[in-house]
């Protein structure tokens, strides 16, 4: 595991807290302005809140902090990249049986909040496309960015050791998408990508491992999309 640095930015949990309010007043202003979305909107819904909350991230750091690559340890090495993967691999397999058990037990009708905003939705194959990538790549680049950048140095700010800081932004991720019905779900989700943050010090590992985890969804939506896997 890797040593905590010690943190000199000026930014704490207010700064997450700012972020995650972003977010959630950029989604609920979107949905009221579309009442009955169509392709494009429901884009822009799924994609613009995820990208301004991960945007005011980095921000915070610029002017509160020494930026991404030293508060977040957002860098690109190779040592982390191959941890992210095989972090990310184990925790596909674990989060592949666990959404299968779910799937089983849970209420046919329960499903993430994308799935639910694209149920019955096709999209042309340049939008699913685009789509697939956010989902795959963007969105667990801008996630990270909140939980395991802004939230994680917020504690490490505060002094709290590692494990405290890995157990509670776990928590925190899981109970942060508001989704009750899958929140012990999330956990099993969230605990390898936190791992990789954790045994790295970097968030570079976390981000990779965050993005193998979401490839097999992400593809599974691109084919519902397109009409070639029912939903």
């Amino acid at each position: 595991m890797a040593d905590p640095p010690v943190r000199t930015h000026r930014w704490g949990l207010g700064a997450f807290f700012f972020a995650e309010a972003v977010f959630v007043l950029t989604s609920v202003v979107l949905a009221a302005a579309f009442g009955a979305p169509g392709v494009w909107s429901i884009v822009l819904m799924l994609v613009l809140p995820t990208l301004l909350a991960g945007g005011v991230a980095v921000l915070i750091t610029v002017l509160r902090g020494n930026g991404p690559v030293q508060d977040f340890g957002l860098e690109w090495r190779w040592s982390d990249v191959r941890t992210g993967l095989a972090i990310g691999g184990v925790g596909l397999v674990t989060t592949t049986i666990a959404t299968t058990l779910w799937t089983r037990w849970a209420d046919p009708g329960q499903t993430s909040t994308v799935s639910s905003v694209l149920d019955g939705v096709r999209f042309p194959p340049v939008v699913a496309v685009l789509v697939f990538l956010h989902v795959w790549l963007v969105a667990p680049l801008c996630e990270e960015l909140l939980y395991r950048g802004l939230l994680w140095g917020a504690m490490e700010r505060l002094r709290w050791s590692q494990l405290n800081v890995f157990v509670l932004s776990t928590a925190v991720f899981a109970i942060g998408h508001l989704e009750p019905a899958r929140t012990w779900l999330l956990l099993v989700i969230t605990i390898p990508i936190g791992l990789a943050r954790m045994v790295t010090g970097r968030l570079t590992a976390s981000v990779i491992a965050h993005q193998v985890n979401n490839f097999l969804p992400a593809l599974g939506l691109l084919l519902v999309s397109l009409g070639l896997m029912p939903s």
